[in-house]
């Protein structure tokens, strides 16, 4: 048995074809597939803020970046803010212990339609998040917490990709014996 190839061959560039551009249709299509996710309670609490590079927003969210992503993510098709909802609604909780995960969920789904679709998907927290969060003004309960770089890869994957192994998968955070 072996893992799908969609999987296998996923791998998040650090260089981005800057010609490249997704139409209207690729980035409803990519949301259409983020929407499918599961999540706790079905609450789905996640949102996107999408700029592709030829739109204002774009500019409006470079501006935020760190120096380090700032030398890659802008030559992307699409910058996409990811939001989790962490509030939960008609209850007496005060954090959702679970919407960081369900966007996690979102995002991979996001990021697997974008694989199928000839495109690479870079994830980043390196920008400025109270600056971003000031500008976005995101509404009550809501907060950002990832950036995604989505476009054509400019550069092939690179064939030794060190990963974990599945034993340490297993193994890895247990400190004593059980």
């Amino acid at each position: 048995m072996h893992v799908h190839p969609l999987l296998a061959s996923r791998f998040s560039p650090l260089r981005f074809d800057p010609e490249s551009t997704l139409t209207d249709d690729d980035v409803d299509l990519l949301l259409e597939a983020a929407r499918w996710a599961p999540s706790a309670g079905n609450s789905q609490p996640w949102a996107y803020f999408t700029a592709r590079r030829d739109e204002p927003e774009h500019k409006r969210i470079v501006r935020h970046l760190a120096a380090s992503s700032g030398r890659w993510a802008p030559s992307a098709g699409l910058l996409v803010v990811t939001m989790a909802h962490r509030f939960v609604e008609d209850t007496d909780w005060a954090y959702s212990d679970f919407a960081d995960y369900d966007l996690g969920q979102s995002v991979a789904h996001l990021t697997l339609q974008a694989h199928a679709m000839g495109l690479a998907c870079r994830q980043f927290r390196a920008f400025d998040l109270d600056a971003l969060t000031e500008d976005l003004s995101p509404g009550a309960g809501w907060h950002i917490v990832s950036m995604i770089a989505i476009g054509r890869a400019a550069e092939d994957r690179p064939q030794d990709r060190e990963r974990r192994t599945t034993s340490d998968l297993r193994t890895a955070p247990w400190s004593g014996a059980l």
